[in-house]
């Protein structure tokens, strides 16, 4: 059976998943890079995007890596918010971006982006993003066809990952709670009261400071 994921969502001690004055410069708005500070040193991160360097080489083994890995695992599909395809509102003026990924994205597989305006699917490398306007049941009915048979991914924002668990929709949840206060931006928990009833919970503490949460849906 095909489970919706949610994997390495990191968020503020005062509950924001992105800053406020997202850009093309800032994708995380003021918060900059501090919330994937944990993320962006791992081998799972390194080994995605090829960004070796001096200080990490092939990256860092551990807890982090542990969980970071886990994203890739039996996905077969994602669903994705337009704030994390790229920074443009509104209507698509300008269809040449093709994503933050380059010419090679790190899915290898469909995605769903939701948006409210229309554009032409876009195939990137092993990557085809098919725009939607849809709501949650509909835009996963549509990645659980695509995925195969194997799980889809629910990647983000924050905004779409709050509508996700609002309709009850979601299998398993890892929130990664990194020790910053961001202030403003784009909450996660807001109207999710009584969340945890839903779920298992698990906690596991990382020498890098962050605090990985995994909910498991218990059984419906």
């Amino acid at each position: 059976m095909t489970t919706l994921r949610v994997h390495n969502l990191a968020v503020s001690l005062d509950g924001f998943g992105t800053g406020e004055g997202q850009s093309l410069e800032t994708p995380f708005g003021h918060a900059q890079h501090r919330l994937m500070q944990w993320f962006l040193p791992t081998h799972a991160f390194v080994s995605m995007t090829g960004h070796d360097d001096e200080s990490v080489g092939s990256g860092t083994r551990g807890v982090d890596d542990a969980f970071a890995a886990a994203t890739s695992q039996g996905i077969g599909a994602e669903i994705m918010g337009r704030n994390k395809f790229g920074p443009q509102r509104g209507p698509w003026e300008d269809e040449s971006w093709r994503g933050w990924w380059g010419e090679e994205p790190p899915f290898h597989s469909p995605v769903v982006v939701l948006t409210h305006h229309s554009r032409p699917d876009l195939e990137v490398g092993e990557t085809t993003f098919l725009f939607r306007d849809l709501p949650p049941h509909e835009a996963l009915a549509l990645a659980t066809e695509q995925a195969g048979g194997l799980d889809v991914r629910l990647g983000g924002g924050p905004t779409v990952v709050r509508d996700f668990l609002a309709a009850d929709l979601v299998d398993h949840l890892h929130i990664v709670v990194v020790p910053i206060l961001l202030g403003r931006g784009e909450r996660v928990w807001d109207g999710l009261e009584g969340l945890e009833d839903r779920f298992d919970v698990e906690a596991t503490s990382s020498p890098s400071g962050v605090v990985h949460y995994v909910f498991t849906r218990r059984p419906r």
